[in-house]
């Protein structure tokens, strides 16, 4: 197992994902797997969110979480690093940024590894399943919320993420890699026919897609207080 750099630690942390431990651990990403425990998990995203729509409180759980989704492409592409430990070791809590309390993601530093390029294809497909696909099918026993809203919660992040990598001569070749294989049906196809986030780019290089409008579904978070309505919202 790796030890992270102060470099690596201080990136996740401007995701909203943390290395200590948190003062209350409000729920664990395993619980979501128990259909009786879904009600007090609502509960606790409309505490936190503030908001008392389903669709918006759920949502706003997947743009938190897919901070971590991102990150764990960011530091894949980057220092050929991946986060590797049961869904139980991914733990939820509070914490107070820029004035208000969110939601925020905590793992162990030691459950990051380096990844061989043989494995790339094999550690990708790994976290759409659990880490994505799963999670979202236990949400949408909740309420019918869009599964496409869902991974472009996730994705939007990640978009950005690979603008900027795919632009720096340092990490474009790995990312392109990445890239290719998130874009590959066959990385998906243990549980969809076809790569979401292909669909979701339309095949665009993602530095066509910044400040450009991509999104087909809206996200609601001009529903939360604190947050703004999306810049590109397919709703305006």
């Amino acid at each position: 197992m790796g030890t992270l750099s102060k470099d690596q630690r201080q990136q996740l942390n401007a995701y909203s994902v943390y290395t200590d431990e948190p003062s209350t651990i409000l729920f664990r990403l395993d619980q979501l797997h128990d259909d009786s425990f879904l009600p007090d998990f609502m509960n606790v995203m409309y505490a936190i969110s503030g908001v008392t729509s389903e669709t918006t409180a759920i949502s706003y759980f997947t743009k938190r979480y897919g901070m971590f989704i991102a990150m764990q492409f960011y530091m894949l592409s980057t220092y050929d690093e991946v986060w590797d430990s049961d869904v139980s070791s991914i733990h939820f809590g509070a914490r107070q940024e820029f004035g208000r309390t969110a939601l925020c993601t905590y793992i162990k530093e030691d459950d990051w590894r380096f990844v061989d390029d043989s494995e790339r294809e094999e550690v990708i497909a790994h976290i759409l399943l659990t880490q994505c696909h799963e999670i979202i099918q236990q949400l949408r026993k909740i309420t019918s919320v869009s599964p496409l809203m869902l991974w472009e919660n996730i994705f939007g992040y990640m978009l950005w993420h690979f603008h900027t990598l795919l632009s720096n001569p340092g990490t474009e070749d790995q990312t392109r890699i990445d890239l290719d294989i998130l874009e590959d049906d066959k990385v998906w196809s243990k549980f969809l026919k076809h790569s979401q986030f292909a669909k979701y780019t339309g095949g665009q290089h993602p530095s066509n897609l910044i400040n450009r409008p991509v999104r087909k579904t809206c996200c609601f978070s001009k529903d939360v207080p604190g947050w703004l309505q999306c810049g590109f919202c397919p709703l305006k």
